[in-house]
């Protein structure tokens, strides 16, 4: 089939490659413009772009999808179908319609839980047991298309939002090739969601970042490995008399109790409202992550000192 793949992060990758390799034809890859990045600040392709490109596909990289212009070339590809795995831009219903079969989506939950921009996050911050995966074709709603498969993957007590990403990413490009082949043979059965059952992931804020200690080390922990490795959950610690910021990337349950934020030991183990955690990986301002034991080394945290922020 002719396939318009429209997308921007690593999560899109795979998609890319597996639709390729499977024999499509892909016309066109859509991604977003290059934007500046790293110290200098130079122009930067998206991991799409670069795949794109690795691949020989023509790629095309519009700010908005809204002008007649692009939206007159996105029709003359005649296309049978598009595919979108987080592309980044919203599209316009002329967009939807057109191609053949229309807009086919990679959600990285289990539709109708978790629509919107972060369901990956919300999943493990919110101590789900299991997520997956949802092929959906698009329709103007947020993420309220019918589902055509579905693939369920357990969370596990320690797996943190990096691990689950590029989980979801290789079994979302597998059965994004699935759902091409049934739609090329005619065979393609898509279910309407529930939407009484609907729950929103919304989009990461610098707000929610910050550890609570008081909260029970269960929640904790989730939050924690919900925000590993980005954007990553963090704690304050004061050193001659500046506050430095921590990151935390990866931890564990552990027992214990004690004053919220306490640390109970030279493990780097803090006491939460029910519970404790054992921060094992942690990353300071400016460094790059270090086991606890050598954060510890390099710094005057001995049992008792307290990590809650001082009003």
């Amino acid at each position: 089939m002719q396939i318009i793949f429209m997308g921007t992060p690593d999560f899109a990758v795979p998609a890319l490659l597996s639709i390729a390799t499977a024999g499509h034809d892909v016309v066109a890859v859509y991604t977003q413009p290059p934007r500046p990045a790293g110290r200098g600040m130079a122009l930067r392709r998206s991991p799409v772009h670069l795949e794109a490109e690795a691949l020989g596909l023509p790629v095309r990289v519009p700010e908005n999808l809204k002008s007649p212009a692009e939206q007159r070339q996105f029709a003359a590809l005649e296309a049978d179908a598009a595919v979108v795995v987080a592309y980044g831009l919203i599209l316009p219903k002329v967009i939807l319609n057109g191609t053949r079969y229309g807009v086919f989506n990679i959600h990285a939950s289990l539709l109708p839980r978790w629509r919107g921009a972060a369901p990956i996050n919300r999943a493990i911050m919110s101590g789900d047991p299991e997520t997956g995966v949802s092929i959906m074709r698009v329709t103007p709603g947020l993420d309220e298309g019918p589902v055509c498969l579905m693939e369920r993957v357990a969370i596990g007590p320690d797996m943190n939002a990096g691990a689950l990403h590029d989980a979801l990413s290789v079994i979302g490009a597998e059965l994004m090739v699935e759902v091409l082949g049934s739609l090329d043979e005619g065979e393609l059965r898509c279910i309407e969601q529930d939407n009484s059952l609907a729950t929103y992931a919304a989009k990461l804020s610098n707000e929610e970042t910050q550890i609570d200690w008081a909260r029970p080390a269960r929640e904790v922990h989730d939050h924690i490995r919900g925000l590993s490795p980005y954007p990553g959950a963090w704690f304050q610690i004061v050193r001659n008399g500046k506050t430095e910021r921590v990151k935390v990337q990866e931890a564990t349950r552990e027992k214990g109790h004690g004053a919220p934020g306490t640390l109970l030991d030279d493990r780097l183990t803090v006491a939460c409202s029910e519970g404790a955690v054992r921060l094992t990986r942690v990353q300071r301002a400016g460094k790059k992550p270090m086991l606890s034991d050598a954060f510890l080394r390099g710094i005057d945290l001995p049992p008792g000192s307290s990590l809650v922020e001082a009003d």
